[in-house]
């Protein structure tokens, strides 16, 4: 069963303006943004932005999910995915060279739980076990985000991540695992110092958590 989307501001697509406002400011703040319309436009975009053969990890995303960049990565055979070659390793044995191939891949790909008007990024995590490559250890990262996520700044941000994205997570991990999810990691990327290293794909339409 997948999980619904519940009725409220935080699921709502922002204008266009807003998006532009957010753009703007993160190409400010040293991110590259381009606005697409939809979830195929983002995944014809990620194709042409990872070159064949590289190492890359897909962070867990039900953006990623959905429109099927998920599967382009982990199954395609045209890169070296990281998440599927991870699943085969030993976690008792093999856990130091699991964390090394996560933390520093050639490029990360994933979404965030909010985009600010002011150009902050903002990512929550239980495990945190794609943070060390969002914030810096890969050499590239591309985040695709739908239009719902936009918001003016960081206090509506993290209320964001706690009153929609939790409970939607916690449904989710309860129903495939068991267990409860927890924000036990927050990530807020306010700048990109490396240019080109950061890319933001912004969608006009409503994709995700």
């Amino acid at each position: 069963m997948t999980t619904s989307i519940p009725a409220t501001p935080f699921a709502d697509a922002a204008p266009v303006r807003r998006l532009e406002r957010a753009a703007a400011a993160l190409t400010a703040h040293g991110f590259t943004v381009e606005i697409l319309d939809d979830a195929a436009a983002a995944r014809t975009r990620v194709r042409e932005l990872i070159p064949d053969g590289a190492s890359v990890l897909t962070g867990a995303s039900e953006t990623l999910r959905l429109s099927g960049i998920d599967e382009d990565i982990n199954t395609g055979g045209r890169y070296e995915a990281v998440k599927p070659r991870t699943l085969t390793m030993d976690r008792t044995t093999q856990m130091d060279e699991i964390r090394r191939l996560r933390a520093s891949p050639d490029v990360v790909v994933g979404s965030v739980h909010a985009v600010t008007e002011t150009g902050s990024l903002v990512v929550a995590s239980g495990s945190g076990s794609q943070l060390p490559s969002y914030s810096g250890g890969a050499a590239r990262a591309i985040w695709i985000v739908g239009a719902q996520k936009v918001v003016p700044d960081l206090g509506v941000a993290l209320r964001r991540v706690e009153e929609h994205c939790l409970p939607l997570e916690n449904a989710r991990t309860q129903e495939a695992y068991g267990w409860p999810s927890a924000v036990n990691r927050l990530l807020i990327l306010n700048a990109e110092y490396q240019p080109g290293r950061g890319t933001v794909l912004l969608l006009r339409e409503t994709i995700g958590f």
